[in-house]
């Protein structure tokens, strides 16, 4: 399997940075392939501009180069996992626009003669949230990013096998990180399962 692995934070050395590559080493280690997108390494502009804007009474519209080669990139891959920091209890803005860029209607989502779906097989959203469990189940946190970012992203792009898989209490310094970089290697190791 070959898969996509975005990286959305603005320090590569980041925990978030630290768990895709322990994801990574988990899919080399099944056999699997990654691509490496890092987004803010990449400088990609999540700003929607005109040429990207979706036109729903043009299902064939031609976007912009940059969200093409992200297409292409998207397309050379069978799954994507995407690894970000919990902020304001969604993804960070870099996420949000390359998701509202290249995730676009006629490609990622709408009607063309039948329905159009996101061109990959699995999704995985690996989130890291800077409190404690017991905070987002208490609040329903964890409950409102399942429904905003896998109802609501990935199956209404068509992709079934979608999951976000969050590690809580990351601020913490006294976290067991060790553990969060073993798990992380394990969801690379069996995500193709």
């Amino acid at each position: 399997m070959n898969v996509l692995v975005v990286i959305c934070h603005p320090r590569r050395e980041s925990l978030t940075g630290t768990l895709a590559d322990a994801f990574v080493e988990g899919l080399d280690k099944a056999g699997h392939t990654a691509e490496i997108a890092d987004l803010y390494a990449e400088n990609f502009d999540p700003l929607v501009r005109p040429a990207d804007e979706p036109d729903y009474d043009d299902p064939t519209k031609v976007y912009s180069p940059e969200v093409r080669t992200e297409m292409a990139r998207i397309e050379r891959n069978d799954a994507i996992a995407m690894f970000f920091p919990v902020w304001w209890w969604s993804v960070p803005a870099m996420l949000k626009g390359w998701i509202d860029r290249v995730w676009n209607h006629g490609w990622a989502y709408g009607w063309e003669g039948e329905k159009v779906s996101l061109p990959v097989d699995k999704t995985l959203m690996v989130a890291l949230a800077g409190s404690p469990r017991e905070d987002y189940e208490k609040r329903g946190f964890d409950k409102a990013m399942d429904v905003q970012l896998r109802i609501g992203i990935t199956n209404y792009c068509g992709i079934a096998d979608a999951r976000i898989e969050t590690f809580y209490d990351t601020l913490n310094k006294d976290a067991p990180f060790d553990d969060m970089i073993e798990r992380a290697h394990t969801l690379g190791s069996r995500f193709a399962k």
